[in-house]
């Protein structure tokens, strides 16, 4: 890998349980800035998670189809290390909130010891999805009655999620 391969291309991660319409705004604006764009899904044995890796995978690859310069993974382990495993160097965070600043600064410099070759570069939320979090969009669809639950989440996740959300949830009452 040369240096200018690994500058043209990005690995953004995250559990994306569900993905929201934040993190895809997120990844369409890193398309037209990157050659390539890696959507790295976490798995992380300790966390409990709606959707399996799997179908995380399978939701992700739904919501980026469009978009050539996209493809999404799995993986388990540092992020860092997946971003090397990916041939980059850049690791993209999306930021909403002067909270998340604040957590992403302390992981900044914590994979700067990690991998000091690895950059961190920050995207801020557009302001229509400074709000949105998946557990957000989990309380909406758990709590919304009715025939309007689909209404209601298309403004917060891609339309791949919406119908797999609602059975999921479905299933856990």
């Amino acid at each position: 890998m040369t240096i200018s391969q690994a500058k043209s291309s990005a690995v953004y991660v995250g559990t994306f349980d569900p993905m929201t319409l934040g993190h895809l705004d997120i990844i369409r604006r890193a398309a037209r800035i990157f050659e390539r764009v890696t959507v790295g899904i976490g798995i992380n044995p300790d966390k409990s998670t709606l959707f399996s890796p799997g179908e995380r995978l399978d939701h992700c690859r739904k919501s980026v189809e469009n978009l050539p310069n996209v493809e999404v993974r799995t993986f388990d382990g540092l992020a860092v290390e997946f971003v090397r495993l990916c041939g980059s160097r850049i690791l993209l965070r999306g930021v909403r909130t002067l909270t998340d600043i604040e957590a992403e600064f302390a992981m900044t410099l914590t994979n700067r010891v990690l991998d000091q070759d690895i950059e961190s570069v920050f995207l801020m939320s557009s302001e229509r999805f400074a709000h949105v979090s998946s557990s957000l969009i989990k309380q909406i669809a758990r709590m919304s009655r009715g025939d309007d639950v689909h209404q209601r989440l298309k403004d917060f996740v891609p339309e791949a999620i919406i119908e797999p959300l609602i059975r999921r949830l479905q299933q856990q009452n």
